[in-house]
């Protein structure tokens, strides 16, 4: 079998989500010692082992909760009756779920989607702006932390394919155009994301919610998508609407 440096790496570099279980301590008798380790990919495909038996199917179980979770998990067993085991021995272990960072991809680089990526420098999430108005970029004073995407109007496919769907996915819609943020609200919609946010009013909201029902029969409507979007923290300059969409990423994040 590869060794662990080689598989983290390929999981990481497919962006595949994953736990890694690494026995921390061993007392007494265990069929396992101190820093075996086991990967658990989402479809419980396993590579190694911590000793196998039901200490191993338990560990599995946990390690399937941790990634659902996105919370390192930590764990021990006693391996007695329970276990139809005897020796008796203790085993304690952690669990990591890997490459499942929050990553944002917000639509629009007007003055509050830039702030809103300049105050999320330096949290988890990967962060992609994205803007469909030519050399729009040009002379931006974007952080290089970012990625900086400009896609095409006159082919909307390209919207689309520069977002990583997926359980990991935060989509946040505020662009120049109503329009265009109708077209990519209908998209997302039907896509896999964790939070799909949209700037605006109640009454755009309402309005949104009728055109996705009646002319492109997405029967949930709006009822998946946030709007307004923000904690309600009071002020509206767009460093402060941003202080209050990103508050409300990092919680969702957190789970608080």
């Amino acid at each position: 079998m590869k060794n662990w440096i080689e598989l983290l790496s390929e999981f990481k570099q497919k962006q595949q989500p994953i736990a890694l279980v690494t026995v921390t301590k061993c007392y007494g008798s265990t069929p396992c010692i101190l820093g075996s380790r086991m990967i658990i990919t989402e479809g419980k495909d396993v590579f190694g082992t911590i000793g196998g038996g039901k200490l191993e199917f338990l560990a599995i179980e946990q390690a399937s909760k941790a990634l659902h979770e996105n919370k390192i998990i930590e764990s021990g067993y006693t391996l007695g009756p329970e276990f139809e085991q005897c020796c008796g021995g203790k085993v304690d272990f952690i669990i990591e779920p890997m490459n499942q960072s929050p990553e944002l991809f917000l639509f629009g680089a007007g003055h509050i989607g830039q702030e809103i990526v300049k105050l999320l420098v330096g949290t988890p999430f990967k962060v992609s702006l994205i803007d469909s108005r030519p050399q729009w970029f040009d002379e931006k004073n974007i952080d290089k932390s970012v990625n900086q995407c400009e896609v095409s109007e006159i082919d909307f496919k390209t919207f689309r394919d520069v977002v990583r769907w997926g359980r990991s996915c935060y989509v946040l819609v505020l662009t120049h155009n109503h329009a265009i943020d109708f077209d990519i609200i209908s998209m997302a919609l039907k896509e896999d994301t964790k939070f799909l946010g949209l700037i605006g009013s109640k009454t755009k909201k309402v309005r949104f919610n009728n055109m996705l029902i009646n002319e492109m029969n997405i029967e949930e409507g709006m009822s998946n998508v946030v709007c307004p979007i923000g904690l309600t923290i009071g002020g509206d300059t767009p460093k402060e609407i941003a202080i209050s969409v990103v508050a409300q990423l990092l919680q969702i994040h957190y789970n608080k």
